[in-house]
């Protein structure tokens, strides 16, 4: 019978608006079943969600409605991470509130989510800039306060002087303010921050079982924590060379194996000694300015060029009374790290290297590499990091490098400089405290008031939440809560006198470390519901892009620790598996070139494919643009898809299926129209096998068949049921659809003869049978498209709430078996052969391959041993 075409348009509002009617998808908190937590990543409401969304939120819901279907009660919720600078700098260009911009933006992507179809929670929706969210981070602050794990200190900070306020060192490129333009100076400021480094070792060691995350990511945070076992040793200043009140500098280092190999002390432009040294030289002090304008993160020393100037200090050697040191200030060095001075052994560290023949010091390699001639090993432009033997090392000579560490260590320790231990054995983390103040309007009050009487005095949480004002303005730069005329100033909870807030707001970082928590209870009129934070977590699987690979969760890692330390929670880890999803890339378009280079929407063009060469038109005109590199979509190369837009043609389940199928969900995909229409046509093939034949499946029991013809359908249908199964269970999702289609395929045919009323019942059943297979292993990608199938079918209910099917073992039993054929124990061939095949049938069978009857030569064989189930030896 003819069928009408699916039409998404139609169908997906429809089934939408019947799950959201029965509340199928809230969770109940005393559902007696198993638990499984599954959570994306939260998204910022910057305006509309993209193609990335869709991916990383289809992969979650495939998650969460499988799950729910093997019988878990099933936590799938959704928020919002809403404060932030873009907010302000909307508000700034638009002459709109942050808060209206930022709801307003919400309002959007969330009707825009919810046309995907996600099986979400919305009940237990929040936003971080909600007053009932932030009054319970306000609350935990306090709270962290009193268990030691706050403190306020001076710090060095990115300044950017237009946009007046602190930036986090990712945000400085090129020495420059990401948004501003202006250069950016480093300002000591008195800032708040949380003590991570109290957990640095538990951080650490707890990655090892995290086994449910990807090994990068554990790396990552390995090296960002970057524990290390080394020394602090002093070096004693040349008393005609030192500044006033510096009689010594000290350093950190892992490898004082190499000290014989020193050239050079490197010191920060902060360091006591620079200070010293700039009073008295124009020279010093003017390069001791130029390192402030320069970002602070690792990466931005990494690849800026390596500068230093000459102090005119020198230091002894820790062993040669005779052997003076000179000491650099040098741009590469931050006073946070370490102890802001390091030694440089140029023939064991790349960076040293560079630094000396820059400016022309001493190179002596002093690790041989094992194998290497020492008459022939030099260093000039390559260091040798490595492992090896001692060289022009004095007494080290011989030493492998770890004996040699110890030596040092062990005389170092044992030799006085102004009375106390020259060198004193240390465990390092390179892992640094978390400033948490910005000097920004749009996030959360830090809850604290400052009293000239009493000090820093934590805001009584009875006087919570510490609300933002909502009548600012944003007509010049900087905090206009510094500026607000009446918010700032309180009196003291303590003394009763007059006293002012807190103007710096936390990081937004702090608003996306614990929501993960709520969510388990966001009614809750505290924090946290403590039994229910500790039902549900950890989260089974989070879900979300490699670039937050440390920042957001090592901070969250930190939280859940701080969290269990005030009472919130009662376990540290967070997240038991991690998934980081690829991206979703697009070809650019362009015309032009240079500064006059014009990038094109994917909307504006269409593709035509000539003998071969494929060439990009103009849909306005039929001008011909250059096609270009494949990359992330962005709004700067217009490479964009709206999600809209393909919702509006296609329907969410082909936006699904295809972000889905294209490639390994850890790996980009990229987005092509064909891959689209392809997936499309998937969802329109599906829908017309299915009710094309369901009117003669209808009256029909389902039933798998174990004999005849309609066997090979249901053996195809069962395994490819079990493997999409173990596929799910991996989130091998591309795999599945994979599977998918080649089950379809096998389905055309039988569907199509049961539709023209030619099969007999046992295909019938066996033919209901699996497609109700079908529908059920689709249901998690394309769930709109199963529904409509499930009711054709004629099933009662929605097959978002009916149990994921078992397949039957004897079915997905392999029958046939490979056996390896040696002939006088070599092996020849192989025979593939019934499992159940006696030991005649192999006999039979060995003698007539090729490689035995050849062998053999038209004899009998001496002995043909038959091992069941493994091997078949032949004896000539």
């Amino acid at each position: 019978m003819a069928t009408e075409r699916y039409n998404p348009r139609e169908v997906e509002p429809r089934w939408q608006k019947q799950w959201t009617e029965d509340k199928i998808f809230e969770t109940q908190n005393d559902d007696p079943r198993e638990k499984y937590y599954v959570l994306e990543m939260f998204p910022y409401p910057s305006g509309r969600i993209h193609m990335g969304h869709v991916r990383n939120y289809a992969m979650g819901d495939v998650v969460a409605r499988f799950k729910r279907a093997r019988g878990y009660n099933v936590l799938h919720p959704m928020g919002w991470d809403a404060f932030g600078m873009p907010a302000e700098n909307a508000a700034m260009k638009n002459k709109i509130h942050p808060k209206n911009w930022t709801y307003e933006n919400i309002a959007t992507m969330r009707g825009q989510l919810k046309s995907m179809g996600l099986s979400l929670d919305w009940s237990r929706e929040f936003a971080t800039c909600d007053v009932e969210y932030y009054q319970h981070q306000q609350a935990l602050f306090i709270d962290m306060m009193e268990k030691g794990l706050v403190y306020r200190k001076n710090s060095k900070v990115n300044w950017d002087p237009v946009d007046m306020t602190v930036l986090a060192n990712e945000q400085v490129i090129d020495g420059r303010g990401w948004r501003s333009g202006a250069l950016v100076e480093q300002r000591e400021l008195t800032q708040w921050f949380f003590k991570i480094t109290d957990f640095a070792q538990d951080l650490l060691d707890q990655l090892d079982h995290l086994d449910q995350w990807p090994e990068k990511v554990r790396l990552m945070q390995r090296n960002w924590i970057g524990r290390s076992e080394g020394l602090t040793l002093r070096w004693a200043v040349v008393a005609e060379t030192a500044p006033t009140g510096i009689d010594e500098i000290s350093v950190y280092t892992t490898r004082p194996d190499t000290l014989f190999g020193a050239s050079f002390l490197a010191i920060s432009a902060d360091h006591p000694a620079a200070k010293a040294a700039a009073e008295k030289d124009p020279a010093i002090a003017a390069f001791c300015e130029e390192c402030q304008h320069a970002g602070t993160s690792l990466a931005a020393l990494e690849t800026a060029e390596k500068k230093g100037m000459d102090t005119g200090i020198r230091v002894t050697h820790p062993f040669d009374d005779n052997w003076q040191v000179p000491v650099y200030i040098a741009n590469f060095v931050l006073m946070d790290y370490g102890t802001g001075a390091i030694f440089g052994c140029p023939s064991g560290d790349q960076r040293d290297l560079d630094f000396a023949n820059k400016y022309e010091l001493p190179i002596v390699p002093v690790v041989l590499p094992t194998g290497m001639s020492e008459d022939a090993f030099t260093v000039t432009t390559e260091a040798y990091a490595g492992d090896g033997t001692m060289i022009n090392s004095r007494f080290l000579n011989g030493l492998d490098t770890e004996t040699a560490f110890q030596t040092v260590a062990d005389k170092l320790s044992s030799t006085l400089l102004n009375g106390a231990p020259q060198a004193e054995r240390k465990v390092n983390f390179r892992l640094r405290d978390w400033g948490i103040s910005r000097q920004r309007y749009w996030g959360c009050p830090i809850p604290v008031i400052h009293c000239e009487v009493c000090g820093v005095v934590p805001v009584p949480k009875k006087d919570l939440p510490v609300k933002l004002p909502d009548d600012v303005t944003f007509d010049v730069p900087g905090n206009p809560l510094d500026r607000h005329p009446t918010w700032r100033h309180v009196g003291c909870p303590q003394c009763g006198k007059p006293a002012r807030r807190e103007t710096d707001t936390m990081d937004t970082f702090v608003d996306s470390s614990w929501y993960y928590t709520r969510f388990t209870a966001p009614w809750e009129t505290q924090p946290t519901d403590v039994a229910a934070a500790n039902a549900w977590l950890p989260v089974d699987q989070y879900i979300g892009g490699i670039e937050h690979a440390i920042l957001h969760l090592l901070y969250s890692r930190f939280f859940t620790r701080a969290m269990r330390e005030t009472g919130h929670v009662g376990l540290a880890e967070p997240f038991k598996g991690l998934f980081t999803q690829g991206m979703v890339v697009h070809e650019t378009y362009s015309r032009g070139e240079g500064a006059q280079r014009e990038w094109i929407e994917p909307a504006q063009i269409r593709i035509e494919e000539i003998d071969g060469k494929r060439r990009a038109l103009l849909l306005d005109g039929g001008d011909e643009v250059a096609i270009g590199a494949i990359e992330k979509m962005s709004k700067s190369k217009k490479n964009v898809v709206d999600p809209d837009d393909i919702i509006a043609s296609y329907g969410a389940d082909t936006a699904r299926f295809f972000v889905l199928s294209d490639s390994p969900p850890d790996r980009d995909v990229i987005w092509t129209e064909a891959g689209v229409e392809g997936a499309h046509r998937f969802v329109q093939r599906v829908w017309r096998l299915v009710s094309e034949s369901a009117e003669q499946m209808m009256s029909v029991v389902s039933n798998p068949a174990k004999e005849g013809e309609a066997l090979a359908l249901s053996r195809a249908a069962h395994r490819t049921l079990m493997q999409v199964q173990g596929d799910y269970e991996r989130l091998a999702f591309n795999k599945a659809v994979a599977r998918i289609y080649e089950l379809v395929n096998a389905l055309a045919q039988p569907l199509t003869t049961i539709a023209a009323g030619k099969a007999d019942q046992a295909m019938v059943e066996a033919g209901k049978n699996a497609v109700e297979i079908l529908l059920h292993i689709i249901a998690p990608m394309t769930p709109h498209l199963a529904e409509e199938c499930w009711r054709v079918l004629g099933n009662s209910g929605l097959i978002a709430q009916a149990t994921w099917p078992s397949y039957d073992e004897s079915l997905v039993a392999e029958n046939e078996i490979t056996l390896p054929v040696q002939i006088n124990g070599k092996k020849r061939a192989d025979l593939t052969i019934a499992r159940d095949a006696g030991q005649s049938q192999i006999e039979e069978a060995v003698l007539a391959l090729d490689s035995v009857k050849a062998a053999l030569d038209g004899k009998a064989p001496r002995k043909i041993i038959v091992v069941p189930q493994r091997i078949v030896n032949v004896v000539v």
